[in-house]
This record gives C-alpha cells, structure tokens and sequence, in this order.
C-alpha cells in the first residue's frame, strides 16, 4: 500500500472554485419496446432462416450496455420460442481475468446467469482454430461457440478507444476479440493497434467464411445510455451495415459542450465505462493513435475511484495525471495486468501520482495546471465518461453555458461536498 500522508502539498493554499451543476443536453431518441423490437425482428428472421432444433450459442461481453440482461433474456426467449436450443457465450477476450470463472462473474454481475435468462450460461477459455489469415496469423474462435449449429453475435456498435476504422467496437470485434477469448485476443493484439482498422474486419470475414452465424443483434446507444436503435443485422449484411451504424453511434455519442479545461475530475474509471477505463473520445487522451482523438483540450485529468464492475482492473488509469490511494487500493492487479499485456500497450497500466485522498488530489492537479496565467479555474466534473448529460463546472464557464444553447445550469454554485476524510460522494448517474 502507498504511503502518502507525508506529502507536502504544493498548492495547499489555493482555494477550489464553486461548482454549478448543469445539464447537457444530446439527441434523445429511443427504442420504446425494446422486448417487442427484438422478438419482431426474431420471428422475422425465422420465416425466411428457420431455427428450430439448432443449438444456438449468444455472445454476452464485457462492455456496459443498456438493459444487456434484458437484451439476452429476450433473445433467449425468442429464438426458444422458435425451436431453438439457445446458450450464452461469454466473449470478451482476456477481460475477466482471462479465466472461465472470471468471465461468468463478469456476466452475473450484468444480471446474466441461467436463472435471469433461462439459458445456460457456458463459459470456457478453450479455443480451435477455425481460419487462417494471408500472413498465417491463425484466427481462434471460442471452442464452445464453435460446436453449435449457430452464433448469434450480440455487440454494441461504438467508437473505439484506440484506433479508428470502418470497423471500431461492434459485431466484427466481438467475432476477432470477444470470441477469439484469451488466447486469439492476444494474438491479434501482437499486431499493434495500428493495424486493427484492416486487422478486424478481415478476421471477422473469415470466421463469416466457416462458423455458422446466424445473425447480428447491434445495439446503438444515445448519449443518455439508452438504447437508439436495436438491429438485427444478417450475416452477410453484417460488415457492411455495422460500418453505417457506427457512423450513427459516432453522431450520437456524448462529448463535452465546454471549451478549453484546465482540470477535469473523473469520480471513476472501469472497464464497463469503456474498453480504456475512460473514453478518450470523451478526454482525448489514447495510450496510442492518440492524434487521432480529438477532444476538449485538457490541462490535468483526476481520477477519484473505480467502478464496482471493473473489478479492479484500472485499464486506462495511466492516462490521468492524479488519483487517489483509495483509488491504488481498490486495483486488483491480476486482471488489471493480463488486460495490458493481452493489449501489448503498458500506457494505460501506468500509476499516476496517488494523493492522501480527493481533496489533496484535486488541489495538486490544479496547482499543476494554472501556469502564470492569472483568470479562475477552469473545472469540470464528471461521474464516468458515460454519464455525460449532467455534470459540473466551475463559476469560470457560468457565461459560456448561459450563452449554449445545449447548455444549462440546473442549480446554484455550491461548495465541494468533501467528508472529514476529504472524500467526494460521487455524482449521481444520469440513469
């Protein structure tokens, strides 16, 4: 455990600005029935590619995803309904600590086990080997989906956090990644991000060649972390419409509305927020390809915490300038580390400087960013980089939101909420 009540605090005497709550204000369209969407598009697909009697294998990752309980029950029961012998698959590469059991945590703690979705939930890290690539990179799919009659490909289709594609996070990840498990995941990453943008698609093309998928189910989410769209997508539409859909999930992501910030506070990072612990599409800040993330520019990032869900994998805490040591005592390494080294991009594993608690860490980030430059600070805070629409600046930017017309105050400046400990109450989720 670190020891850092002895640090001399440089900027202990600065006084932190008032804060206003405001709201953000982004596209808010959303799927009303998510249930009815999902069975209608099922039995649809069922007239024309019958399913009764398969064995149908269901893709569950590790990423947040609105309602994915609901998602996969509602799948399960559907294609049952059809005749169908349905399964769930974890398929998240190394996440969850690159063990079987890990990875079945990962999904209970989503709500998805055999009780809540009526199916059995089957999860192994064993792969085969199902294609090869033109270079001999060998493409593994995981073993258990591989033996079913069909795969149905569940993914949220999003920006990526470290390369940019025709193709970033969505159905031909989860086919080259997600159920590639530990093993293909690493592999792949061996090749560097820099070659994902042709590296994704052309795994997933020959896997499409010789696994029986049956179809995609991609998930769009608006900036409220609610479900926009829901698509069944089929299997030889699948890389051509993911491609459309990820410009629309590009349109309806979040971002911050304000300008420059001099220190931006993150009550927590975690690998359900993002597959970078925090978005860098949202901080601009990417452990590579980072000049192809464009963002609000940002002096100092803190981050106070991790996510419950994250189960101690900090992946992306490398890219803050300061965090807490309540923040360092919540890592659990193990699966903190094998994500990094399945990466092969030790930034993100990285420990930045780790303050007695909030407070200390706020006051150094901002004594580390107001230069000579004499004008109040400039602060923002947010609780993840997805809750997004209701967050909190400093007095510095009251003109600038009275003046956007997609910004709004929602309550008067107030002081920071610390305790005797000198520890934030984390803001509340948009949701």
């Amino acid at each position: 455990m670190f020891n850092v009540e002895n640090v001399r605090l440089a900027g202990a005497d600065i006084e932190l600005p008032r804060m206003i709550p405001i709201e953000q204000r982004f596209a808010a369209a959303a799927v009303e029935d998510l249930e009815a969407a999902i069975r209608d598009q099922v039995a649809e697909h069922d007239r024309a590619n019958p399913v009764a009697g398969k064995r149908i294998a269901i893709t569950a990752g590790s990423r947040g995803v609105a309602r994915i309980d609901r998602i996969v029950a509602t799948l399960v029961d559907a294609l049952a309904g059809c005749g169908a012998k349905p399964f769930v698959v974890p398929a998240m590469g190394s996440h969850g600590g690159g063990t079987a059991e890990g990875q079945r945590q990962v999904l209970a703690e989503y709500g998805i086990t055999e009780e809540t979705v009526g199916a059995p939930v089957v999860s192994s890290m064993d792969t085969v080997v199902v294609a090869e690539l033109p270079d001999g990179t060998p493409v593994h799919f995981d073993a258990e989906a591989a033996q079913a009659d069909g795969v149905v490909v569940l993914s949220r289709v999003k920006p990526h956090t470290d390369f940019r594609g025709t193709h970033e996070s969505g159905l031909a990840k989860m086919i080259a990644i997600g159920l590639g498990k530990h093993r293909g995941a690493t592999i792949l990453h061996t090749h560097g991000f820099e070659a994902f943008d042709r590296l994704i698609p052309a795994v997933a093309e020959a896997v499409l060649d010789v696994v029986p998928i049956e179809f995609g189910m991609a998930v769009v989410e608006n900036a409220y972390e609610h479900i926009a769209r829901i698509e069944l997508v089929p299997t030889e539409k699948l890389l051509a419409r993911e491609a459309e859909l990820l410009v629309e999930a590009k349109r309806l992501m979040p971002k911050l509305l304000v300008s420059d910030i001099d220190v931006l506070v993150v009550d927590e990072i975690g690998k359900d927020i993002s597959g970078a612990g925090m978005d860098p599409n949202i901080t601009g800040r990417a452990p590579v390809n980072a000049d192809k993330f464009k963002a609000v520019p940002v002096k100092r990032i803190v981050v106070l915490g991790l996510t419950e869900h994250t189960n101690g994998n900090a992946c992306g805490l490398g890219m803050a300038d300061v965090t807490t040591q309540r923040c360092v005592d919540q890592i659990e390494f193990g699966s903190f580390y094998t994500n990094s080294l399945t990466s092969g991009v030790p930034d993100g594993a990285r420990i930045p400087m780790a303050l007695a608690n909030d407070r200390d860490a706020i006051i150094a980030a901002l004594h580390m960013s107001r230069g000579t430059e004499d004008r109040p600070a400039r602060v923002v805070r947010i609780r993840n980089t997805l809750s997004m629409p209701r967050i909190e600046v400093s007095e510095a930017y009251a003109q600038e939101v009275a003046d956007h017309p997609d910004m709004a105050a929602i309550g008067e400046p107030r002081d920071w909420d610390f305790d005797a400990t000198g520890t934030l109450p984390p803001l509340p989720a948009d949701h």
